[in-house]
């Protein structure tokens, strides 16, 4: 089956060009914000990748990244933009690069956090060089924090050349919905920023969609609207549907079983609230430590700004994992922003 065009986008696509051309003009002192959002499948990544094959002129240099579905680490969009990249003519400190695209060799200890996104700025600006460059953010609902940090300085960066593409599903499906939240705000709210959101196909464009694939004939209009109502106008699940039944005609779609990964999964009975587990028991040192991973302090940073030992510290950061489950620093402080504690980093 060839690929289907991007039926029901021609207006973001016009959207997403202009926003190049606004680049390449270089009527703008920061880089452009695109922010794209929508539901799984809803078609936002294939949006992105048509927009870029036809940007005319070709961009110089194009860095894309993704966050890590598992374990996430500091500045992981970062690391998998540098991830297979000559780096050694840039100028900047090898640890700290080293610790940027989270080599294994990476020295332990590392910047005070303020120091590392100035760091992580600069990195970026000389990647992008002269430019015209585009930045491509993939799955921001699933960044880290310092990530999200990150891609808000570049959207204020000055004199970079660039278009800032973020892709992000609804914040109710992020890692941190507050912390989402509050990059998407940021994000939106730089000048000339373009918001899209992307709602499903149409029944009529399903239809066209059918009619592309099937050599021109358009399948009669209750069949194309039952394959509509089967597919939610998802283009993932359409696509999927259409390639696992590649034979049958548009009839046979409507009756065909859906993949089985598209199925939904049968629904668990509720646990009754007393089984839900409490949430950990903190002690007031516990957070104060909690609050510097928040702040991506290591722990000879917290040591200092908490006046105790690195000993007693990492004691301290063995027993947060422990009490909430936790399996890294970062999940740890993810755990404490999901559930809005009131931690900070101490002064100093």
């Amino acid at each position: 089956m060839m690929p289907v065009s991007m039926v029901g986008r021609a207006g973001e696509l016009a959207e997403l060009d202009r926003a190049w051309c606004t680049v390449v003009s270089g009527d703008r002192p920061a880089p452009t914000v695109t922010v794209i959002t929508g539901a799984a499948g809803v078609g936002k990544s294939l949006l992105v990748a048509a927009a870029l094959e036809g940007f005319a002129p070709r961009p110089a240099m194009v860095l894309a990244g993704a966050a890590r579905v598992h374990d996430p680490a500091p500045y992981d969009w970062l690391a998998a933009v540098l991830s297979g990249r000559d780096t050694s003519g840039l100028d900047l400190p090898p640890d700290a690069l080293a610790w940027l695209a989270q080599q294994p060799t990476a020295p332990r200890e590392r910047y005070a956090p303020g120091t590392l996104l100035r760091l992580a700025v600069r990195t970026v600006r000389l990647l992008v060089g002269a430019g015209p460059a585009v930045l491509v953010v993939e799955d921001l609902h699933a960044l880290d924090p310092a990530s999200l940090n990150l891609l808000c300085e570049l959207a204020a960066t000055p004199e970079l050349p660039a278009l800032l593409v973020v892709v992000s599903r609804p914040p109710a499906d992020a890692v941190a919905p507050d912390l989402t939240v509050r990059a998407l705000a940021r994000l939106c709210g730089v000048r000339g920023a373009v918001r899209q959101h992307l709602a499903p196909l149409t029944a009529a464009e399903v239809a066209e969609v059918l009619t592309q694939v099937y050599g021109g004939t358009r399948p009669a209009e209750p069949v194309a609207t039952a394959v509509w109502q089967r597919t939610g106008g998802n283009p993932y699940v359409l696509t999927e549907l259409l390639a696992a039944h590649a034979g049958a005609g548009p009839e046979g779609l409507v009756h065909q079983p859906l993949p089985e990964h598209l199925r939904p999964p049968v629904p668990r009975p509720a646990a009754p609230p007393d089984a839900e587990p409490p949430d950990a028991e903190l002690t007031g040192r516990e957070i104060e430590v909690l609050g510097c991973l928040v702040a991506g302090m290591s722990n000879k940073q917290a040591a200092r700004a908490l006046g105790i030992s690195v000993r007693t510290v990492t004691v301290h950061v063995s027993n947060l994992l422990r009490k909430t489950g936790s399996a890294s620093r970062t999940e740890a402080a993810l755990w404490a922003v999901r559930r809005r504690l009131p931690v900070s980093a101490p002064p100093g």
